[in-house]
């Protein structure tokens, strides 16, 4: 078999893929690369060396593409954040809040203050999946 047919073959097998399975670029960069070690395999005949140009052509391809990559981490919480307390929230424990149309489960800042259900407080900031609030009247 001819090498530059094989490496179209492997090419085509990985963009293929990429499509079926989305894999954040990772197997386009790889076939992509395949389909232009096709084309030098007159200049680089020998296997050894179509694989490392394969090899070294994908990270650079992938490198290239990954600003494509959507951004997975999770947003930060917006300057004017308002939520309600859907439970009280004991001093020191957790409650559970309505913020932006979600349940969360929520402290309050201070360990000494006590929130009443049906409150409005402030988001101050978030740790995991808890967020840190104080009440809206304190502040008022």
């Amino acid at each position: 078999m001819n090498a530059a047919l094989l490496w179209v073959i492997i090419g085509a097998v990985l963009c293929a893929m990429e499509i079926l399975l989305p894999t954040a670029f990772i197997e386009s960069a790889l076939g992509v690369s395949a389909f232009i070690v096709a084309l030098l395999t007159t200049v680089v005949p020998s296997l050894n060396y179509q694989i490392a140009l394969w090899m070294l052509l994908s990270v650079v391809i992938f490198w290239a593409l990954k600003r494509f990559i959507p951004n997975r981490t999770a947003p930060a919480l917006r300057d004017a954040t308002e939520a309600r307390t859907t439970t009280a929230i004991p001093p020191g424990q957790s409650g559970r809040v309505i913020y932006e149309g979600n349940s969360w489960q929520a402290r309050c800042s201070d360990d000494q203050v006590s929130i009443d259900p049906d409150q409005e407080v402030f988001v101050v900031e978030r740790q995991g999946n808890t967020l840190i609030v104080i009440p809206l009247a304190t502040l008022r």
